[in-house]
């Protein structure tokens, strides 16, 4: 295959990649890139003549026509999604910092076993000098 068609092909799905990545980010919580690349805004809508709900805020495409291909998310929905979803990470939170205490215990009992090893190692180190002395003894007794 040709190495510029390639490096071609492989900006492609790169960029392809990186709009699949903005349209998964611009579905939920607060925007951070449209679809199309562009730059999310903060807007609020200036008062018309007949609007009904004038200084609604959204979260808007720099480019935004209404033509489908650009984002506009009412404000309200986007902050919404993301105080749900730091409301779930503050609660995984809230539950390993439940399991600390438990933690601390299994640590200090984990410590004790250990130094308790540690001395029976100590014990057997012992114990195997005292016999490799006893052997050598031996050895001179029986090889006189």
């Amino acid at each position: 295959m040709d190495p510029v068609e390639d490096r071609r092909n492989t900006k492609r799905q790169e960029e392809y990649y990186n709009s699949m990545g903005n349209v998964a980010d611009s579905e939920y919580g607060i925007p951070r890139r449209c679809p199309c690349g562009g730059r999310i805004r903060d807007e609020v809508r200036v008062k018309e003549k007949y609007d009904t709900l004038p200084g609604k805020r959204f979260f808007t495409c720099i480019n935004y026509e209404a033509d489908g291909f650009h984002y506009r998310q009412p404000w309200v929905i986007g902050v919404q999604e993301e105080i749900e979803s730091l409301r779930r990470r503050v609660e995984k939170a809230e539950q390993v910092i439940k399991l600390v205490p438990n933690l601390n215990k299994h640590i200090d009992t984990v410590e004790a076993e250990v130094n308790r090893l540690i001395l029976a190692v100590d014990n057997l180190t012992a114990e195997i000098y005292s016999l490799t002395v006893q052997v050598a003894n031996l050895e001179k007794v029986c090889f006189e």
